[in-house]
């Protein structure tokens, strides 16, 4: 069969025809545990009747309208949003990236009403913000810029987790805003010391500058917390959304509060999909959800349980160099590139990623049994020493 499709991904030799919360089946009728979620994305798992039934009702009703028109589901959503983040306006999108890309622009327009010509913002070295080039450019792994340069200009890249990088940067007149992952997620799962966030806030209110939180893979309970910010008592300006949000259906989302609320006026931004009846339909399921069965407690709970297993049962595996995360965004680094468990994992009916070449990352569903949990923890540690001890 011709393959009409662009080469952007390396994809593993299988294919999904259906799943069940934290399983997924194959074509052939083989059944795996998803520890991924689709990139932190099924968060609920597959084929969530409450979400499904959401979006085939909304289906019936009406699906696209254009944002030129009132969208009450946009509205219900938004409000929900509001509530749980302290925030104050929502901006909906279609992806992470288009949401970053909002909140550069927040800032950018921030700057030209404080008649700065040149605006700079600060991000983080191994971070990783989405594919457009705005946040391409925002994103600092230089293997993601290989063969798009020239890269757009306004970013300061500093060593995340370093509060002495990000304050030298202080009497820098250009400077108005800090984007930043609470926790790295593509960069590795690097978790920072407490009060990081905290301590950016400090320097971020003592220069006028804008804190911009992307929450993308962190947000909607994935850390134990509704939004990973809210470890750290603090609120950012800005915060960006997607993935779990709508358990599948494309949504993103940036939300902001104060003035950056109120940067954007009509013709400063738009889309033609973001925010339409059929995404906000199964965002607001996916909410209702997790108020529901009070996943943020479970996460929390469970996450860290899981950490403590992978920390007990690998801590005297020579070549584990860390089992580090917080709720289910879990990374287990080793010394060397180990992106080859991917295979391993799959053939044993298991779905892991490797990030940076040398971590392990884990999303695993909400939904996720105890014997589920029992499945994961042996079969992974079980690769895991093979492929150390080969």
């Amino acid at each position: 069969m011709t393959d009409h499709l662009m080469n952007t991904y390396a994809r593993l030799p299988v294919s999904f025809e259906k799943g069940d919360g934290a399983t997924l089946h194959d074509t052939n009728g083989k059944t795996y545990l998803d520890a991924l979620s689709g990139i932190a994305v099924c968060s609920l798992g597959h084929a969530h009747p409450a979400i499904a039934d959401a979006i085939c009702k909304q289906s019936h009703a009406l699906i696209h309208t254009s944002n030129l028109y009132q969208i009450a589901n946009q509205q219900q959503l938004a409000d929900k949003l509001i509530e749980h983040s302290g925030m104050d306006k929502v901006f909906f999108s279609n992806s992470g990236a288009e949401a970053n890309e909002a909140a550069i622009k927040i800032a950018r327009k921030y700057a030209h009403s404080k008649n700065i010509e040149n605006p700079s913002i600060i991000v983080m070295e191994n971070s990783f913000h989405g594919r457009t080039l705005a946040t391409l450019s925002a994103t600092g792994n230089d293997k993601v810029h290989e063969g798009f340069t020239p890269l757009v200009d306004g970013f300061i890249r500093v060593p995340f987790d370093d509060i002495d990088a990000v304050t030298a940067h202080s009497k820098n007149q250009d400077v108005v805003a800090i984007l930043v992952e609470p926790i790295q997620g593509e960069g590795g799962i690097h978790v920072p010391e407490p009060g990081y966030l905290t301590k950016l806030r400090e320097i971020c209110d003592a220069n006028n500058w804008l804190l911009m939180t992307d929450e993308v893979q962190t947000g909607m309970c994935r850390t134990g917390e509704w939004f990973a910010f809210q470890h750290d008592n603090i609120k950012p300006d800005v915060l960006t959304l997607a993935k779990a949000l709508g358990n599948g259906m494309p949504i993103g989302a940036c939300l902001a509060k104060g003035e950056a609320a109120n940067t954007f006026v009509p013709g400063n931004h738009g889309t033609t999909f973001g925010g339409n009846p059929l995404a906000c339909a199964a965002g607001l399921a996916v909410i209702n959800t997790l108020e529901v069965h009070n996943h943020v407690a479970a996460v929390a709970k469970k996450g860290q349980q899981l950490i403590e297993q992978f920390k007990q049962t690998l801590q005297n595996q020579q070549g584990v160099v860390e089992v580090r995360g917080k709720g289910y965004m879990i990374g287990i680094q080793l010394d060397r590139p180990c992106g080859e468990l991917v295979a391993l994992a799959l053939e044993a009916g298991l779905l892991i990623n490797v990030t940076r070449g040398d971590t392990i990352r884990l999303l695993p569903t909400y939904v996720m049994s105890n014997e589920q949990t029992e499945f994961l923890v042996k079969t992974l540690n079980e690769l895991i020493r093979k492929f150390l001890n080969k």
